[in-house]
Parts: C-alpha cells; structure tokens; sequence
C-alpha cells in the first residue's frame, strides 16, 4: 500500500530499498480544476459534499449521462466496496435522481480498495460529472527526465491501459520527444507527437493544442510529472483529458502555496503527519525493533542489518542533517508511541550531526518519557563520542 509521504521504502532480494516519494497528493477533481484553469479539455463537472448537492450538480449538468466519482487518494475505486454495501466508487447513470440515491450510499461511508487500508477510508467529497463517449483511447505525459536534463513528452496510441505493458510488449509504439525547457514545446513537436497518437485532420491541431497546454501546466505548477490516461477522442470531434495524474515538486512549495494549500492530507498515516510537521521522514514498518538514524543510505543500511540477524525494523526514521534537539525528543516519541516497539536502536554518525544534540535529546526524552524498553545507542563520528554516550548509558536497559 503507497499512502501520502515523503519516502517508499521496501524489501527486495538486494536489500532495504527507498525511492522519493511527492508528499503532496490531489484529489481527481483537484487535479481537474487545475487543467481547467490552463484551458486544458475535461469533462464538466461539480463537486459536492451531501447526497442533496449531488442531485442538484446533477440537474446543473444536463447531461446525457453522468459518472459519479467517490474522491479518495487510492486507486482502484470501480472495483472497490463500501461499508453501507454498495459496490463499485463509480457510477454511471442517465437518471439525476439516481446520483443522489448512489450519494446517500458513498458519502460518510468508508470505501475499500486494492490500495486502501483493510478498513478503507471514508468518502467525505464525490465528483459529479458529464459522463462522455470516447471512441479512441490514447497516452501521453510529460515528466522530467534525468537522462536529458530537462522535460520529456511520451507518447502511444494504445490509451487507457498499463503504459508499461504497452512498453514492454510493444516498444515500437511508444514515442518520446525532448523539450527544450527554454524554448518549450514547439508547433512540429506537438504536431508530431499529435500524429505519433493517431489523431488526424482537424483533431491533429486540436490534440496538438491540447498538447501544449499541458505543457504550459507542467511548468506552471512545478510539476514533475503530468500524466493523462487516456487522452481521448470522442465521436464529436473532441479530444479530452478524461484521467489525469499530476506529480509536485515539494521543493517549489514556498511559490506553488495556492496548490500546495489543496493538499489532503486526512487519508495519511497520523504519525508519518507528526514526523513531517518535525522534518522527519518516517515510515512505519511491521517489525518491533525501531530505528532512529541519520540519512537515509545509513537508515536503509540498519534495517538490512536488523533483518540480517533474524529481528525486523518497526519502521524507517532518518534525522537527516542539521537536526535539533527538540527534533530529537519528537522523534522519541514517535517511537516510544508504537505499541510494536520492544526495543530502540540508535545508529548516529557525526559526520552530518553533532552528537551533542542527539545525547542531550537522548537523555531528555528518557527522562521525561519513563522509557520502559532496551534502549540501544551507537555514536560514531565525534571526537567527544566517549562523553556522550557513558552520558546515554545511565538510562540504558
């Protein structure tokens, strides 16, 4: 299960694994609003909190038929369960009233996926919106890339399924374009990549259109990905952003603020939202020996070791650098707060922290928090080592 953070962190054959993680992450109708807002094509759409807002947003639509959407964070919401029966997170139905009938079921009730903890998460906004037609399903997305210091388009004709299946059974219909991030997406390049699509004629501009204003989303949002899945065409000529998925860069919060205000964060794990208003990254884990390190190749390195000699980490906790004392008496309590923990293992390395700090915040919390399980300390890295740690050793089990 992925829930918003600031970190994944795995198990695989070669180890502890950890890879970024976007800490902010947008409702569906968010992530709408936003393409709206650059003149991107979606469908119309209202949103509402009660059973009677659904209805009325329905009677506003006027629609042929309308798909309605419970909004929560995970995926897999068509297949999902309600706990007041209902199956399924998404409807479709050409009869308004039946949006406020579904509603009654949806909203207030807690909605389980693939990805959504056992007893899901409870539905508190739906999306009604016009529910359209598509007669060709197409992919496209624009994220950075590494590897060409700057933005990419990718691009497939074959729409509304896996891209990486796409990728690995047929490559050939997979199509990448590198954008010049200081002079954007050029007219040939949307064009091209337009018709890489599929969409001929009169749709080849449109679908080129399209094409740079997302291009004018990504950069205006400071995204790191925008994602459509599938980029559609319906039977009247339209092309439109029927599904969209849209990553940040959290280091663009302080000018992105009006997006990073939308963040939701009532779907994460409380204590991961403590660890955060701190600066640490935490994860929690399964096991019952907790970790409290600084770095995260270090962190990673003393889960291994855990698991290596037959214990398992209760979680991944890195103190990064330039740590504070009160961060660390906060970090304890995270710890010591875990009904799992039956031990702590500290793993410090005064090459990127003063281990003054992290004794004095050791001693602290020990003392206020009635510490009631063994207690592990390693310091390394600081010529005052010795002092530090026979000072730890008075409130060691």
């Amino acid at each position: 299960q992925l829930r918003p953070g600031c970190l994944i962190i795995g198990k695989g054959d070669r180890g502890t694994w950890l890879s970024p993680r976007r800490w902010l992450n947008l409702q569906e109708y968010q992530s709408k609003k936003l393409m709206q807002e650059s003149g991107v094509a979606v469908q119309r759409f209202y949103v509402a909190d009660t059973p009677s807002e659904a209805l009325e947003a329905a009677k506003r639509l006027n629609a042929k038929e309308i798909v309605l959407k419970a909004q929560i964070l995970a995926g897999g919401r068509g297949k999902g369960v309600f706990d007041s029966g209902l199956k399924g997170g998404v409807h479709l139905t050409k009869d308004p009233a039946v949006v406020g009938e579904l509603a009654n079921k949806m909203l207030g009730f807690n909605l389980t996926t693939k990805q959504t903890p056992k007893d899901g998460v409870k539905v508190k906004t739906v999306m009604v919106a016009e529910a359209l037609d598509i007669s060709r399903e197409t992919y496209f997305a624009i994220l950075m890339d590494r590897s060409c210091n700057g933005p990419v388009m990718v691009g497939s004709p074959q729409g509304g399924m896996d891209i990486e299946e796409v990728a690995a059974n047929t490559p050939e219909l997979i199509f990448k374009e590198v954008i010049d991030i200081f002079e954007g997406v050029q007219d040939d390049q949307a064009l091209r990549m337009a018709a890489n699509l599929g969409f001929k004629g009169p749709l080849q501009r449109q679908a080129a259109d399209q094409i740079k204003r997302l291009y004018d989303l990504f950069l205006k949002v400071d995204a790191t990905q925008v994602e459509v899945n599938p980029l559609g065409e319906t039977p009247e000529g339209q092309v439109v952003c029927f599904d969209a998925k849209i990553n940040f860069d959290d280091n663009a919060e302080f000018r992105q603020k009006s997006v990073f205000a939308m963040d939701d964060m009532t779907e994460s794990d409380p204590t991961e939202m403590e660890a955060a208003k701190w600066d640490l990254k935490y994860i929690g884990l399964d096991g019952n020996i907790a970790c409290f390190v600084n770095g995260a190749g270090l962190a990673m390195a003393t889960c291994d070791i855990i698991d290596l000699h037959g214990g398992k980490p209760a979680n991944f906790l890195d103190l990064g650098g330039g740590v504070k004392e009160r961060q660390v008496y906060e970090a304890f309590k995270l710890l010591t707060a875990d009904p799992k923990v039956e031990a702590i293992l500290v793993n410090i390395f005064g090459g990127i922290v003063n281990c003054a700090i992290i004794a004095n915040g050791i001693t602290k919390a020990c003392r206020e928090l009635e510490l009631k399980v063994p207690l592990v300390v390693r310091l390394e890295g600081t010529e005052r080592r010795s002092i530090y740690s026979h000072k730890i050793t008075n409130y060691t089990h």
